[in-house]
């Protein structure tokens, strides 16, 4: 049996590529049991290069559930948006915020193929040699550096350019969340960008916008529409990170499901002071892994 011992110096690594390559959080704990109950199957003497073998493990164990998993998505209800991955505000002195995990850009990459985003996640964000790649997409390692080539181009084209400024950003979503929690909706108005994006994602499960909703005003109406759900004496709002960048957790919302379902989170895409995107996670099954009482605390 493989050393245990080796499996748990990559876990963390192994599971970011996991994320980031599935956008799941359950998809990414599945691939690691899974790259544990084979690692533990591995004779002792078969692992010369344990991180090299756990890496294209996983990856091939995420990116066979990355094929499965576009039919799903073509019927999904409204905007997809990935599963957030929510922890304590980060420390005051990092400066930066981790692009890579962020989530705006995991949701550009669901447009790539599934090929395409393997390889600009385990080329980009882990330096995982192309012939590596190769092995675990199944083409040649000329055919993977195009493929990581054209997904770049794509993100570059797409992907809403943010601060990285972890404290400006900061700044912004503290903003937001004081002008929210006093109803003060032109104090709301002020912080966003002019063509400011809001996404919703509830797959038809809870009440939420289906397209996305664009523009100053338009948004500003709709925040003031969410806020009529908070219940007094229930619903709490807090800071917190959301993929590595600050953002917000609401529970307690009046969404006319299980009371367990009735929570949110919110991501933000700052740049200049502005809040040029929001993107709302509403669906109870992206939810599910969080442990929203604790968050908060006792009620």
């Amino acid at each position: 049996m493989a050393e245990p011992a080796e499996f748990e110096k990559q876990r963390e690594r192994l599971w970011g590529i996991a994320y980031r390559i599935t956008g799941s959080v359950a998809d990414a704990d599945d691939a690691l049991q899974d790259a544990w109950l084979r690692w533990r199957r591995l004779p002792d003497d078969r692992a010369e290069n344990p991180a090299g073998y756990l890496t294209a493990v996983v990856s091939r164990i995420c990116y066979d559930q990355l094929t499965s998993a576009r039919a799903r998505r073509e019927a999904y209800i409204g905007p997809w948006l990935p599963e957030p991955v929510v922890t304590e505000a980060g420390p005051e002195e990092r400066a930066t915020l981790d692009d890579s995990v962020g989530t705006a850009l995991l949701t550009v990459l669901e447009r790539l193929t599934p090929a395409e985003r393997t390889a600009l996640v385990l080329h980009d964000a882990f330096a995982v040699p192309f012939a590596e790649i190769a092995d675990v997409v199944g083409r040649t390692p000329e055919s993977v550096r195009q493929l990581a080539s054209r997904a770049r181009r794509r993100v570059r084209a797409e992907a809403p350019r943010r601060t990285v400024d972890r404290a400006e950003h900061r700044r912004t979503v503290d903003a937001f969340l004081a002008a929210a929690v006093d109803g003060d909706l032109a104090g709301l108005a002020r912080i966003l960008d002019p063509e400011v994006v809001w996404r919703t994602d509830g797959d038809g499960l809870v009440g939420a916008a289906r397209v996305p909703v664009v523009g100053r005003e338009k948004v500003t109406h709709f925040i003031g529409h969410a806020l009529r759900a908070f219940v007094p004496g229930r619903t709490r709002m807090g800071r917190f990170d959301v993929n590595d960048a600050p953002g917000l957790v609401v529970t307690g919302i009046a969404t006319g499901v299980a009371a367990d379902s009735s929570a949110a989170v919110y991501a933000f895409t700052v740049r200049g002071g502005l809040i040029t995107r929001i993107d709302c996670t509403l669906n109870p099954a992206k939810l599910a892994h969080l442990d929203l009482a604790a968050l908060h605390g006792p009620r």
